[in-house]
């Protein structure tokens, strides 16, 4: 779990950097976005499972579609949703059940 969950982290850095590299070919580059969008959104589904993948693949599609929103790095705030402030979360739930 632990190695998987690098793994995710390393694809989210190279995917949102891969997003950013339309900005190295101002105006060209931008199109680049028709194939990257779509693409994005799928690999989002792929990384994470469920409704919570679908909603960020669904984000993270928007975010590209949109010219300018590319410095987002929804890969990696998603991975620390998932892996940092998530896991927080149920770590004061179950602490509150526990008490």
């Amino acid at each position: 779990m632990i190695n998987d969950k690098y793994k995710k982290l390393g694809l989210s850095l190279f995917f949102d950097g891969l997003g950013m590299v339309t900005y190295v070919i101002p105006v060209i580059g931008e199109f680049g976005d028709i194939i990257w969008a779509p693409l994005a959104g799928w690999l989002m589904t792929k990384m994470y499972k469920g409704n919570l993948g679908k909603t960020a693949g669904a984000i993270t599609f928007i975010e590209e579609a949109i010219p300018g929103l590319d410095v987002i790095p929804t890969f990696t705030i998603m991975w620390l949703y998932t892996y940092v402030f998530k896991k927080n979360e149920v770590k004061d739930t179950i602490d509150v059940d526990a008490s």
